[in-house]
């Protein structure tokens, strides 16, 4: 009796993410402006919002900054649906395995604050969800298959975000 056997299913070349993880962030980032000019609800008092606002952007652009530089100092690819040639754990990937998602969510409640609506951190939730389900889900599985025991190692070391 003679059993046929499958070929190994070929190693994803890239995570697979479908979507631009800045269009997570983007698009309730939107809506949550739309609404806030039909139902404005402040955030901060008035004298707060734009200092806070401020803090968070640049906060959040200079960890997201540092995260591509540190992927261009590897020689490998910022985009999710590309091919990863090397696992980045220096830098600011030391404090989180996803930094420049750290950075997105920055910018957002920065953006959030310094318009002065309280819309953007109801949508929250349904933006980290996004991302974890679409992309951090994703990206995680592909790097582990793609360096095994090392990324296991470093997922054992690093948080998610921080």
């Amino acid at each position: 009796m003679t059993t046929a056997s499958t070929p190994p299913s070929p190693r994803p070349q890239s995570a697979g993410v479908r979507i631009d993880p800045q269009l997570i962030y983007a698009i309730p980032l939107v809506a949550a402006w739309l609404v806030h000019r039909v139902a404005p609800r402040p955030l901060l008092p008035a004298g707060l919002a734009a200092p806070i606002g401020i803090g968070c952007l640049i906060l959040g652009i200079a960890i997201a900054s540092a995260a591509v530089r540190g992927f261009r100092a590897a020689r490998t690819t910022i985009q999710p649906w590309e091919s990863t040639t090397a696992l980045v754990t220096s830098g600011v990937f030391r404090f989180s395995r996803n930094p420049i998602y750290v950075g997105y969510t920055l910018l957002y409640l920065g953006v959030g604050c310094w318009i002065n609506t309280i819309w953007p951190l109801v949508l929250l939730p349904v933006v980290l969800g996004l991302m974890h389900g679409l992309v951090i889900r994703r990206e995680e599985a592909y790097l582990e298959d793609r360096f095994g025991e090392s990324y296991r190692d470093y997922r054992r070391r690093v948080r998610r975000w921080v």
